[in-house]
């Protein structure tokens, strides 16, 4: 009887054995062929510097659809379609804002208009200055301590983290929220400090939201001009005029750019994609260029290596990530609708940076066994599969039940540039752009094979 069994564990240890060579062979075939014929870094070259940054709702995003959709074919799609979607259009305009102290003149900051926001019309908006450094801080002021001011929350950018995204979340509620509580005890206009993980002058941009108060409107600024002028607030009166033409206008049709393989085995869908839009300063390189680009890389290989995928890999490049979601949002429903049956889903929305683990939103079983494939992953680079969430745009397929990732790069550099004009394709490195599609391709021929 013991010898039996001896070797029935002998001859389960001699498959497991193969299997792992085999799916390590694979790898190095996926890598091999990503890191010497890629085309992602060519294509977001031309993404970013034929097209340019490509806000929702734009003529730009337009032109990008069409690029997307032809960049799908060109990789050997079956089929490619565009699906429809309504997204907000918001137009940025003219904007300015100045500062004077009671004896200096009036000197121009440089600032950016947070998206989604009201501007003033084209007309000049002053007033005093009076500045806060914490959420409970603004809380303690009374209405009357408010009414006819500008509120400068400036709450920096956590340096404590390590990974920069906590630094991120920690922020963010500033950038969303500033415009809606000054607006509450009746101050004219928002300035937050940016949400920046860098020491510069750059402002940087993003969504915000507005409540049932008026809509008054919000502006950031860089780290330093915030230094400077929480310097000057200690000593004296500053005053800022604001003159924008930022605002929403309306609704338009738009689309969702979507390309697959189908699967040799059943209709069940795998996804890979990142969001096509970006906001209209920079490039949109790292956000998220790359999440597009390091996608159609995945179907590329597929084709190219000759990998029978048993399930339909699909590929979507999702409209109005950045003010809306509203392309993630259309396909959760598209998918629900027509009762299409997912395994999986994961986005590269996190920059094109060297990338380092994998996040899974899914249930603990699942998750036991992507982090059973760790050890083919190590040469790699990929360590890290403790992080539970996903890309923005998969949530409505997370609260479908369906397993969802998001791909982790290494994020140290990425808050420096993120929603700014610093965002362009000069600072994203080729290997670490291919390496990211290195590893969700190897990801996806893991689940493909397994699932």
């Amino acid at each position: 009887m013991k010898t039996f069994l001896s070797t029935l564990l002998l001859a389960g240890s001699i498959v497991v054995s193969a299997q792992a060579k085999e799916d390590s062979l694979q790898f190095a075939k996926i890598s091999t062929e990503i890191l010497n014929k890629g085309k992602a870094y060519n294509e977001l070259r031309d993404l970013t510097k034929n097209i340019g940054h490509r806000l929702s709702g734009s003529e730009s995003y337009e032109k990008a659809v069409q690029w997307a959709a032809q960049k799908l074919r060109d990789a050997g799609a079956d089929k490619v379609w565009l699906q429809e979607v309504m997204v907000p259009v918001w137009v940025r305009g003219k904007e300015s804002m100045q500062i004077k102290t009671a004896k200096g003149n009036w000197k121009s900051l440089k600032m950016l208009s947070l998206g989604n926001s009201e501007g003033t019309g084209g007309k000049d908006v002053a007033g005093e200055i009076i500045m806060v450094r914490s959420m409970e801080e603004y809380e303690k002021l009374s209405p009357e301590q408010v009414k006819d001011k500008i509120v400068f929350f400036n709450y920096p950018f956590s340096q404590s983290y390590i990974e920069t995204f906590r630094g991120y979340s920690d922020a963010a509620k500033y950038r969303t929220t500033a415009a809606s509580l000054t607006a509450k005890k009746g101050g004219k206009f928002a300035i937050i400090r940016s949400l920046s993980s860098a020491f510069d002058d750059v402002p940087h941009t993003g969504a915000m939201r507005y409540g049932d108060d008026k809509k008054i409107p919000a502006v950031a600024i860089g780290s330093t001009t915030a230094d400077e002028l929480a310097e000057l607030l200690q000593s004296q009166k500053v005053t800022a005029k604001l003159n924008s033409n930022c605002g929403m206008k309306g609704e338009k049709l738009s689309h969702s750019v979507i390309g697959e393989i189908t699967g040799k085995k059943d209709q069940s869908v795998i996804v890979v994609g990142g969001h096509l839009d970006s906001w209209d300063v920079g490039e949109g390189a790292h956000d998220d260029g790359a999440g597009i680009v390091q996608s159609i890389e995945v179907l590329r290989t597929f084709k190219n290596l000759g990998i029978k995928n048993n399930h339909t890999i699909r590929v979507v490049c999702f409209a109005n990530e950045e003010n809306g979601v509203k392309g993630g949002i259309q396909y959760g429903k598209t998918a629900k609708e027509n009762n299409e049956k997912h395994l999986f889903a994961i986005e590269s929305d996190a920059g094109g940076f060297t990338p380092r683990g994998i996040s899974l939103d899914m249930d603990q079983e699942k998750r036991k066994q992507i982090q059973s494939w760790s050890e083919l992953f190590l040469p790699y680079g990929i360590y890290d599969f403790k992080n539970i969430y996903s890309g923005t745009d998969l949530y409505p397929l997370h609260d479908m039940g369906i397993p969802a990732a998001e791909l982790v790069p290494d994020s140290q550099r990425y808050f420096d540039i993120h929603h700014t004009e610093e965002d362009t394709f000069e600072k994203v490195n080729r290997r670490e752009l291919l390496l990211g599609a290195v590893a969700m391709t190897q990801l996806i021929y893991m689940i493909d094979k397994n699932w």
